[in-house]
């Protein structure tokens, strides 16, 4: 079965953070556009997956794609709230334990830093706030 030129589907965006794709997708089924998100359940069964499979992506008929950007121009580059931390230490992508989520920055230290500070003076524990969830994890 032969599809036409148009109704190719491509990736017009891929996303760290689940949650702003989903937020984009949004924005473009209310105006009109057909799309979807890809590999969101392998990124949703095991986190750490995020990195290897290159984020989730947003899949588009490749004849909406001047609309999309149209669309997306209006609407300013969310891109910027698209960051990732890396763990220095460990060369990888911070990804929120509870949610998948990239949308994660440095937590509270005092929520983790106080008690392993009396107990072991050396011990460095970088946590992080995951702004998505809103869950604290090491």
């Amino acid at each position: 079965m032969a599809t036409e030129n148009n109704d190719k589907i491509i990736t017009l965006e891929t996303y760290y953070d689940v949650m702003l794709a989903h937020i984009i997708r949004t924005k473009l089924e209310d105006n009109g556009i057909p799309c979807f998100i890809a590999d969101e359940n392998t990124i949703g069964a095991n986190p750490l997956y995020n990195q290897a499979v290159g984020g989730v992506k947003l899949k588009i008929f490749e004849r909406d794609l001047e609309r999309c950007r149209e669309i997306l121009a209006t609407q300013g580059d969310l891109h910027d709230q698209d960051h990732v931390e890396i763990d220095e230490e460990l060369d990888q992508v911070i990804i929120c334990p509870y949610c998948a989520s990239t949308n994660i920055g440095p937590a509270d230290p005092g929520k983790f830093s106080s008690f392993l500070s009396a107990v072991f003076p050396f011990h460095n524990t970088k946590a992080w706030h995951c702004f998505n969830c809103l869950q604290d994890f090491e």
